[in-house]
């Protein structure tokens, strides 16, 4: 990955961090809900994500707006979302920001 490719994976990460789940007051980066994020010099990038729960009521719509987000960043030029239940999420997953937000720590 070059230079330029870490600092868009950068500038996407943040613009995920505005993306929430309607149910836990913390950004779905910090929740441990991005399992992996890609972006190869065209400015493709490629997003595997999970959910809290397969029954999870933003099951049709939160992988979406994770599309949408990530599209604004400049130099992206497209976005692929993967939503994957393998892994299952865990608490263990989220960052120590997260944990804190909730009372975890």
């Amino acid at each position: 990955m070059s230079d330029d490719d870490s600092g868009l994976r950068d500038e996407i990460i943040e613009s995920l961090k505005t993306v929430y789940d309607p149910e836990i007051p913390v950004d779905i980066y910090e929740l441990g809900l991005i399992y992996d994020l890609a972006v190869d010099p065209s400015g493709k990038v490629d997003i595997r994500m999970t959910l809290t729960s397969p029954a999870c009521p933003v099951a049709g719509s939160l992988p979406g707006e994770v599309e949408a987000k990530a599209a604004t960043v400049p130099g992206v030029s497209k976005v692929e979302v993967e939503l994957v239940w393998d892994p299952p999420w865990t608490m263990e997953l989220m960052s120590e920001a997260a944990k804190l937000e909730l009372g975890f720590l």
